[in-house]
Formats: C-alpha cells, sequence, structure tokens
C-alpha cells in the first residue's frame, strides 16, 4: 500500500498501556482522530478485574511480554522474568494496584537536570487531575474529579496493625496520605480499586475514548517499524494477528506517539533505525539517526523480601486456600471486604537506611502472607507474614537493546541490579530494618519465626549474599528514553518528550523518566501522560482542565 492509500489519523499512539489509555482519551475528547495499536488482547480475562488475580496475571502467557533478563553480574548470574502488560490496560491491568506518587523532590531534581515544566510544582495538577481520590483528601494534594478512583483499603487484619505499630514503636511516625504532604512513614496503601474490582487504566480511561467514532483501537497489532519522511515520523508498521499475520500501515498527520512501555518502546525505536550506532549495526538494522541514550539508563527496583512464620492466629494464608477460599469468593460477590478485593501489599513503610539521610530511601511493602521461597503466587500452607523492601531510587543502570531485524524477538535486557555500592547498601540498611520491625514488641507476640533470612545469617557479608540469591524485580522498569536537553549525553527526548532529531514522534511513558521517583511507578506514568496530551495540544497545566 502506498504512502497516498494508508488510513490517516491525526495521530498515532503504539501502545494501550497506562500511558497510551491516557493519551487516547484526552486527544481524542479535544476533536482529534487517534489510532491506538496494542499487541495484546483485550482486557476480557476476569481475572483482570479480581484485584486477587495479580497472582496469576503477572505469570501469564497471553496478558504479559514474558521477557527475561540476562544473567546479572551484582546477582550471582541470576535471571529474572520481568513480566510488562500486554493487554488493553497495560501493566495498569496486571500490576500490584497500589497508588504512589513519590516525593517532591524527585521531580525537582527533574527539573534541576534540564528539563523545565517538570518540577514538583509544575506536575502537581496532573496527579491531581487523573485521581478521583475517595473519602476526604487534602485538595492542596489530591484531585477528587478524575477518572481513576483511589481508595483507601477496606479489608484490616491484626498483623497489619501490629506492623504499623512496631513502626511506631521503633520511632517511624504514622502517615494516613503517603501521596500528600510527606512520604515518610507508615499506614496503608492506596490502591486502584473501587467496589472490590480493579480500576485499570483502560477501564478508566481508554472506555470512554472508545465511544467516540473519532477513536480506533485495535488489538492483537504488533507495531513493527516507524515511516518516515525525511526526518519526520509520518505513520507506522504493524502486523495484525502475530507473527505470519496481515502487514499494514497507517499514516498520522500530526504525530506518533510511541507509549510502549521502558522496554518496548527503545525496542521499537531501535528497530526503526534510531538508537546507538553499534547496537543497531549489530542488529542488522540500518542507522537512521544515531541516538547513543536509546535503550540504556534503565533502572529497576530490586526488592528483598523478609518472610516470618506467624503464630496465634490466621493470615491470608489460611484464608483463601482450601475449603476458606469459597467463602472469601462468596464475600467478594456480595461486594463485602475481602482478601480477593485487595493489592498484594497492605502495609507501607517509608524511612531511611540511615538516619543521616535527609529523606526515605526505602519502600517497604508488606501484607500479613507468605510465599513459598519468597516467590508471589505459591502461599505457605502455615500462617506468615512479608516484609518486601527496596532501595527506592536505584543507581545501578542496565540497558535494553534490541537484537536482530526480527520484530517479534524480546529485546537483551540487562538491569545490572545491585551494582552500584549505594544500591547494596541502602539495601542491606533495609534488611536490618526488617528485622527491628518483626522485634518490636507490638509485632513480636505474633511472631514464631523468621524463616527468610534465617536469624543465624547476620553479618553484612550474609545479608548481601542472601539478596543476591533470593532478591528479586519489583517489575518497575524505567528510563530508557531519558528526558533531557539535547546537548547533555544519554538523552534521548527533550521535556516536550518529543525525540532529538526527529520531527513528529514523541515518546510519553515511564521510559522517559531521567531517574526513578521514590514509588512505584504507574501513579508517575499517569501523570506524565497528562501532561503529554497537554504539551501535544497546546494547554496549560490545570487539575481541572478536561476537554469537553
Amino acid at each position: 500500500m502506498s504512502a497516498a492509500q494508508k488510513e490517516q489519523f491525526d495521530y498515532i499512539i503504539v501502545g494501550a498501556g497506562t500511558a497510551g489509555c491516557v493519551l487516547a482519551e484526552r486527544i481524542s475528547a479535544a476533536g482529534h482522530s487517534v489510532c491506538v495499536l496494542e499487541a495484546g488482547p483485550k482486557d476480557t480475562n476476569p481475572l483482570i478485574h479480581i484485584p486477587a488475580g495479580y497472582i496469576k496475571n503477572i505469570y501469564s502467557k497471553t496478558l504479559t511480554w514474558n521477557f527475561v533478563s540476562e544473567p546479572g553480574p551484582g546477582v550471582d548470574n541470576r535471571s529474572f522474568s520481568l513480566p510488562q502488560g500486554r493487554v488493553l490496560g497495560g501493566s495498569s491491568s496486571i500490576n500490584g494496584l497500589n497508588y504512589v506518587r513519590g516525593q517532591a523532590v524527585d521531580y525537582d531534581n527533574w527539573a534541576k537536570a534540564g528539563n523545565p515544566g517538570w518540577s514538583y510544582a509544575d506536575v502537581l495538577p496532573y496527579f491531581k487531575r487523573s485521581e478521583r481520590r475517595l473519602g476526604s483528601p487534602d485538595s492542596r494534594y489530591r484531585g477528587t474529579a478524575g477518572e481513576l478512583p483511589i481508595s483507601d483499603l477496606d479489608w484490616h487484619h491484626p498483623v497489619s496493625e501490629a506492623l504499623v505499630e512496631a513502626a511506631v514503636a521503633i520511632g517511624i511516625p504514622r502517615n494516613p496520605d503517603h501521596n500528600a504532604a510527606r512520604q515518610d512513614g507508615a499506614g496503608y496503601f492506596q490502591r486502584t480499586i473501587h467496589r472490590g474490582k480493579r480500576i485499570s487504566a483502560a477501564r478508566a480511561f481508554l472506555s470512554k475514548a472508545m465511544k467516540r467514532p473519532n477513536v480506533s483501537v485495535r488489538t492483537n497489532c504488533q507495531t513493527t517499524g516507524i515511516v518516515f519522511e525525511g526526518r519526520r515520523a509520518a505513520g507506522v508498521d504493524y502486523i495484525e494477528g502475530g507473527r505470519g499475520g496481515v502487514r499494514k500501515s497507517v499514516s498520522a498527520r500530526s504525530e506518533v506517539i510511541i507509549a510502549a512501555g521502558a522496554l518496548n518502546t527503545p525496542k521499537l525505536l531501535q528497530l526503526s533505525g534510531i538508537g546507538p550506532g553499534d547496537v543497531l549495526q549489530r542488529a542488522g538494522i540500518d542507522v537512521r539517526h544515531a541516538l547513543p541514550g536509546v535503550g540504556n539508563n534503565l533502572r529497576d527496583h530490586y526488592a528483598v523480601r523478609m518472610v516470618s512464620r506467624i503464630k496465634g492466629i490466621k493470615t491470608i494464608n489460611n484464608l483463601v486456600q482450601g475449603p476458606a477460599l469459597s467463602i472469601q469468593v462468596m464475600r467478594w460477590l456480595l461486594g463485602l471486604p475481602s482478601p480477593l478485593a485487595i493489592s498484594p501489599s497492605l502495609v507501607h513503610i517509608f524511612w531511611k537506611s540511615d538516619p543521616s539521610l535527609d529523606r526515605p530511601d526505602l519502600e517497604f511493602a508488606c501484607a500479613p502472607a507468605s510465599f513459598r521461597e519468597g516467590v508471589v503466587g505459591l502461599l505457605d500452607k502455615h500462617p506468615g507474614l512479608t516484609l518486601g523492601v527496596w532501595q527506592e531510587r536505584p543507581e545501578s543502570l542496565g540497558f535494553a537493546h534490541v537484537k536482530s531485524r526480527d520484530p517479534f524477538e524480546p529485546p537483551l535486557i540487562q538491569p545490572n541490579y545491585l551494582t552500584h555500592e549505594t544500591d547494596r547498601r541502602s539495601l542491606l540498611g533495609g534488611m536490618r530494618l526488617a528485622r527491628r520491625l518483626f522485634r518490636a514488641s507490638p509485632l513480636a507476640k505474633y511472631m514464631d519465626a523468621e524463616t527468610s533470612p534465617t536469624p543465624d545469617l547476620e553479618s553484612d557479608d550474609e545479608l548481601l549474599a542472601f539478596a543476591r540469591q533470593k532478591g528479586t524485580t519489583v517489575y518497575h522498569m524505567i528510563g530508557t528514553a531519558r528526558m533531557g536537553p539535547a546537548d547533555q549525553p544519554g538523552t534521548v527526548v527533550d521535556h516536550e518528550l518529543r525525540v532529538h532529531g526527529i520531527e513528529g514522534l514523541r515518546v510519553a511513558d515511564a521510559s522517559i523518566m531521567p531517574s526513578m521517583p521514590s514509588a512505584n511507578t504507574n501513579a508517575s506514568t499517569l501523570m506524565i501522560a497528562e501532561k503529554a496530551a497537554d504539551m501535544i495540544l497546546g494547554r496549560a497545566a490545570s487539575a481541572d482542565s478536561r476537554a469537553a
């Protein structure tokens, strides 16, 4: 099909994940025609919408990209499964449902790195725009008119409260809203759950856009490359139906927007000839535009799960296995509080690995449950408690590089976990803090035994060896299309998310983050998409400014 015969839309969005769903809604609401290309299926799988379905969906062969990392030099040459959402809603359809914005200074640092308009004051209206914070929020920080409901935990457990009290006992204050004035403290996670069901970006945003005649959402469509007219991105090629499917093209009158995530976005750019020259040449791809930063600056959270056996009370382990599960299913069906309608982590603790630090560098994600060998998905038969902990702002840098010209071949992914001393030092402090929490008096009465790691592992070397052997990803990949000035080495997009040196091409997803926010990454990705939409549409920021 010639360029003149291609279907035309004002905007093409590659990827119907968190960012793509928001962009489709905002741009189409302003009257522009939009084509959204998603490699995965529709979000009809019922397990997507049951929060507890996370345990199954994270390993799904149909709902995720089944990426695997290269053996890591800092983690005893272990490889990791790196699932990313491959379905309408993307990772917001399979993730752990917790909503965490991070710390104000995270975004101030983005602005200081040469990205005007990205300070906390600049991005706060975009955080507020997306959300419908339920309850009685502080309007200075929280939004109440957005599409995405953010709810408080409605199912509580005595061990969860004992953990919060244990944090208070060792000097960590309670914090009722970790997304408001301050992050530091202990409390309960806020979630993208409403009336017992997951609210993904597809349900909150894309479902609205799909009702408009100017929107075409196409599933099972793998984008294979960007089509250029000179230095301008003029459209994309894609294959409908998987390998061996029908080859098609679509053109963009205004822009192509890549929102495929921190692993697939750099892969698509590289397949299109944009990236490090040596990487492209090794893969047999002609260099259209040498941009060394594409695929580099990969960061991810690396967690250690500290596990204990609990006594004297049933935990989630007992409540959702065997005959007890039928009771919880009935409660969920009746709309009653149930462990089937919660996020995998209930309690948060944001604190410092070292008292000399000026702000928290640790996130704990905790639940009254434990998994065999610390692996999510297979519950222990006995009552348990898990404290997962990670360094909030990892300094270890990795990469995601295309291997060949085959668009269906996964990229080569090397996160380089724990290769930076700061990450090792912070994680070690987090593991020691977890032990203090286990042994604090409010929680000690429930403790039967520390099972992983066992108490005999005590020295720094022993604990770090455990971290290398048993730690795992938190699935928070970012940074592979880093935002920054064109004259700054390693940057890929400018502060308006336009790819350096190419016209009509933007990136709007977690890959543009210059550094990791002190948070799970979904909330920040929503914010990026909201801000990108305003930049595309030429609008000023306002928490309430949504197109009619």
